[in-house]
């Protein structure tokens, strides 16, 4: 869809399909709207579980090199109590990234669900117009054919 309906185009739709010019006022209104609020989504899932930053990007390579540094330097090393002790450290700092991906992916879960509700009940309160509509224009018929 364009950036911006062009005012020849808003005339032609008003003319096109008989509205008046309030109605398309409010059309173009929750066009800015809807695009408004889809660039707020959008910032909020980048913030969230987007595409990762350098900085993620940056401490997961250097978090990579430390943690096979520690693995190598645990077969290199003779003393079997360090080589454990590079070896447990290896393995907790692993563990701990499990756990902060798991968080970060809790996160994500919890703002699709939000999502969905949301979807969910906008698109109950449209049905609801939807039915009142239905039975307005049902009595208007009904009282017509009388």
């Amino acid at each position: 869809m364009d950036k911006n309906i062009d005012k020849e185009e808003a005339q032609r739709l008003i003319e096109e399909e008989d509205m008046n010019e309030k109605e398309v006022e409010d059309l173009i209104e929750e066009i800015e709207h809807f695009k408004k609020e889809k660039e707020r989504v959008r910032s909020i899932v980048g913030n969230i579980g987007g595409m990762p930053s350098f900085n993620s990007r940056a401490f997961n390579i250097i978090f990579s090199i430390i943690v096979i540094g520690l693995l190598v330097a645990s077969f290199i090393v003779v003393n079997e109590r360090i080589h454990f002790i590079l070896s447990d450290i290896a393995i907790a700092a692993i563990s701990v990234k499990i756990i902060y991906l798991i968080y970060k992916q809790g996160r994500v879960n919890h703002f699709k669900l939000w999502i969905l509700s949301s979807l969910e009940w906008k698109v109950n309160e449209i049905s609801k117009k939807v039915k009142t509509l239905e039975k307005k224009v049902e009595d208007e018929e009904k009282e017509s054919k009388k």
